[in-house]
């Protein structure tokens, strides 16, 4: 399916999932890529797919290929030239990427926070409230915090798991503030605050991908490109790859940013949330060591319940 005027060739295709937020953020892409060169929005075609991570929804992704349910029919159709470029968001993209693919802009970050809808607070949770997610790292989270509450499985869009809240068939839910702005649902849930609830790596970063070798589509892209907020997702990949985790790994961080300076906040967790080891590193933003050190300083710390989740480089 694909967005464009027939009697205008577009200056790019722009590869995307059908959900309805990756639509929106579709759209944002093809907004500020027209913005910055001064196209109409004729100039740039928007080329959805169905991927297999909206298709398959009774099981937790982490049991049926991981985050590449999400990319693998993107990449393919960047590899056959069918696009030029795709349009992801970066938390749900696999840590190691093909040589042949170059994440070249993303967007100013949206917010990073996570949203609570059921509840004012975590606390004010009920006692043995039942929580759907299917995330390892809001499950484990929840579980260190009140290991009281019971976690369901909950996949499906943003309107698909309100839907699941709305028939009761949880007390509660965990979504992205991102998501929930993109869509017009701002009004939705409790945001929590990263110092308090640290969320998924690169979360609320929207990034677009080319082919490594097309340098005409790479110099379309760096118009619109971010630096502060492509160094911090950069940042928060170079953690888990060096943290050497899964999809079954509970991994959360967050990249706190002033001008030139950052500081990586990230913990870790075992499955039941009972164990948890945190940590958090100063860097300048040139400087691309900090996060395996701090990666490694973690796993040295870390329980025997939370090294067995973890690889390492």
């Amino acid at each position: 399916m694909s967005e464009a005027s027939p009697d205008i060739a577009p200056m790019l295709r722009l590869g995307t999932r059908q959900s309805p937020l990756a639509m929106a953020q579709a759209h944002e892409a093809r907004a500020r890529l027209c913005a910055a060169h001064g196209w109409p929005e004729s100039a740039v075609e928007l080329v959805s797919v169905r991927a297999s991570g909206d298709r398959i929804q009774d099981r937790p992704l982490a049991d049926i290929g991981g985050k590449a349910l999400w990319t693998k029919e993107l990449d393919a159709w960047l590899a056959g030239g069918q696009i030029d470029a795709a349009v992801h968001s970066m938390k749900d993209v696999e840590t190691s990427r093909p040589a042949a693919l170059h994440i070249a802009a993303v967007l100013p970050r949206a917010d990073v926070r996570d949203v609570l809808v059921g509840a004012r607070s975590v606390e004010a949770l009920p006692q043995g409230a039942v929580v759907g997610t299917s995330a390892p790292r809001r499950a484990a989270q929840l579980r260190h915090r009140r290991p009281d509450c019971q976690v369901v499985l909950f996949r499906g869009n943003v309107a698909t798991r309100l839907a699941k809240l709305a028939a009761g068939e949880a007390d509660a839910t965990f979504l992205a503030a991102a998501g929930l702005a993109r869509l017009g649902e701002t009004g939705t849930g409790t945001p929590l605050e990263p110092g308090d609830w640290l969320p998924a790596p690169a979360q609320g970063a929207i990034g677009i991908e080319c082919r490594s070798g097309d340098q005409r589509v790479r110099d379309l892209l760096a118009a619109i490109d971010h630096q502060p907020s492509h160094q911090a997702v950069l940042a928060e990949r170079a953690l888990l790859a060096a943290l050497g985790g899964n999809c079954h790994s509970p991994i959360a961080a967050w990249t706190e940013m002033d001008d030139n300076h950052a500081v990586l906040h990230a913990a870790l967790f075992s499955s039941d949330g009972a164990e948890r080891v945190d940590g958090s590193a100063s860097f300048a933003l040139s400087e691309t060591q900090t996060p395996a050190r701090l990666a490694a300083d973690l796993l040295a710390r870390a329980t025997p319940g939370i090294a067995a989740l973890f690889a390492g480089p």
